[in-house]
């Protein structure tokens, strides 16, 4: 996985996360310019759009971690109290 900004291409204005799939070794660019294949990733590290993307690879940012899991809050079960019966 790979963080994406300014420093890969102009266009990354806001960064993104993706997952390489392939590097298009046959398409020409400019020397130190590459096109890739990758997956755009949300929060979760879950794929949202597949992209074909001209970037400098020097630029680009080795994620070493998935991005943060989204926390969810947890549901604590209700508490059960006894009831007397009067009689």
């Amino acid at each position: 996985m790979f963080r994406l900004t300014r420093a890969a291409s102009p266009q990354f204005v806001t960064p993104i996360t993706v997952r390489v799939i392939r590097h298009r070794s046959d398409w020409s660019t400019y020397q130190g310019w590459a096109w890739i294949e990758c997956y755009q990733l949300d929060d979760r590290g879950d794929a949202t759009a597949r992209r074909e993307l001209y970037v400098m690879p020097a630029g680009m940012i080795r994620q070493t971690e998935s991005p943060s899991p989204v926390r969810r809050k947890r549901r604590t079960p209700a508490r059960r109290t006894s009831v007397r019966a009067e009689g």
